[in-house]
């Protein structure tokens, strides 16, 4: 098991994942792949000390998303998480794509 020192929550994550997401990805509700659990992503455990982002579920550990940034592009895997529902009704009319309502 880690210790709680190790890692931040799911927030710390935000400025990171802001660079890449026009919606705050911590509000967002994911299931981890490996127990099922799902939560908000800001209650995620997340470890900043490597050279990118990796949270963890808040349950089991398990790897739920790995950020690395190099150079102009960004590598996103999110394959420890069956899905991540985003709420996009907080977005202003000026973010939404053009077929958007």
């Amino acid at each position: 098991m880690r210790s709680q020192a190790d890692y931040l929550d799911g927030n710390a994550a935000a400025g990171e994942l802001s660079r890449i997401f026009a919606i705050d990805v911590t509000a967002a509700e994911g299931k981890c792949a490996h127990c099922g659990t799902t939560k908000r992503f800001a209650e995620a455990q997340v470890y900043m000390q490597a050279p990118g982002v990796v949270a963890r579920c808040l349950v089991c550990e398990h790897v739920l998303l790995r950020l690395v940034s190099i150079r102009q592009h960004v590598f996103l895997d999110v394959r420890g998480m069956t899905y991540l529902s985003l709420d996009t009704s907080t977005l202003s009319k000026s973010s939404k794509p053009a077929d958007s309502p």
